[in-house]
């Protein structure tokens, strides 16, 4: 009799290749198993309450809402979601964003196999991971404000040429309160316009361009 796998595991990633290529590696373990796997971030909460698994493994670009949208989102629909980011990029505001979102590790997908596997097992059993690197960095470093999730919903909205009014009526706040969260943003962004509020936001990765 087969003994079953003990540790699920859910993948967010819009890439095929990246996605059914992660889903072999993972799946070569033999305590590890892949039940569920999203191309998407919308949709992402509805599989995972359907399959429960005991960690996602969550890319920070994705093509409609971003990795730590989508953290936000699981960690709101279940406190215990343990969630590990595994990006292209780990420039530090996207880090401490994601971190900030309940997301319980970061990784890039240039690390080692083995590493990998460490970071899920450690996610997993309910800790923290970060590679030492990028730890050390983030604690050596005096990092500036950092773009709130609210904050990033406004700025992918600005990027759209969307009116404080717009935006308002969209995210279902208060035109007064954008105005307070734009203000917020060209203080945190170190910018004076709109404009430029995007350009610095794509610069960072925080709005990602549309193709």
């Amino acid at each position: 009799m087969s003994e079953t796998k003990s540790i699920t595991i859910m993948l967010v990633d819009d890439h095929f290749v990246v996605r059914s290529g992660l889903a072999a590696s993972l799946d070569l373990d033999e305590d590890f198993s892949v039940v569920a796997e999203a191309e998407r971030g919308e949709g992402a909460v509805e599989m995972y309450l359907e399959n429960r698994p005991d960690l996602v493994v969550v890319d920070l670009q994705l093509p409609d809402i971003d990795g730590i949208k989508v953290t936000s989102l699981l960690r709101a629909a279940d406190e215990n979601a343990r969630v590990l980011i595994f990006s292209t990029f780990a420039r530090d505001d996207d880090v401490q964003a994601a971190l900030d979102a309940g997301a319980s590790g970061y990784l890039q997908k240039s690390a080692a196999r083995e590493e990998l596997v460490l970071a899920i097992r450690t996610v997993a059993s309910g800790e923290s991971y970060l590679p030492t690197g990028l730890a050390d960095r983030l604690s050596g470093l005096q990092l500036g404000p950092t773009i709130t999730l609210r904050e990033r919903e406004i700025l992918a909205l600005i990027a759209k040429g969307r009116a404080n009014k717009e935006i308002g009526a969209e995210l279902g706040i208060a035109e007064d309160t954008v105005k307070r969260h734009i203000s917020n943003i060209f203080q945190k962004l170190e910018v004076s316009d709109r404009a430029q509020a995007t350009a610095e936001a794509i610069r960072r990765g925080i709005v990602k361009i549309e193709e």
